[in-house]
């Protein structure tokens, strides 16, 4: 015999928080915004493996205090290869699809992360 019973009121929401998040419509649009924030920026870095300037990019985007990013590798695909491959790394805003190749500093990413689209 259970010690506890659910009652019918946490097990519908159990069932409506299994099967429909409550921030589905917006993950639903943006899978990397907050909830409270609709229009957060969507970065991602693209950068290679052993690669010396992406290791100090990333550095240089922590002085910045850029916001969360996405890293993709374009190691092994041959069209990422062939559009960034002399670039890397380089930072790239999805929402108002800009870039910003290296060399950047901290106030370069500011300027670009404050940029109007």
């Amino acid at each position: 015999m259970p010690i506890l019973k659910r009652s019918k009121t946490l097990t519908a929401m159990a069932r409506y928080v299994r099967e429909e998040p409550l921030f589905y419509a917006v993950a639903a649009h943006n899978p990397y915004a907050c909830p409270n924030e609709p229009d957060a920026m969507r970065l991602t870095l693209f950068q290679r493996d052993d690669c010396p300037l992406c290791d100090q990019s990333l550095a240089v985007l922590a002085a910045a205090g850029a916001p969360d990013f996405e890293t993709v590798w374009i190691d092994g695909d041959a069209v990422l290869e062939q559009r960034y491959g002399a670039r890397v790394p380089v930072l790239r805003d999805q929402e108002r699809t800009r870039e910003l190749d290296w060399p950047f500093d901290p106030g370069a990413v500011r300027a670009f992360l404050q940029a109007d689209p």
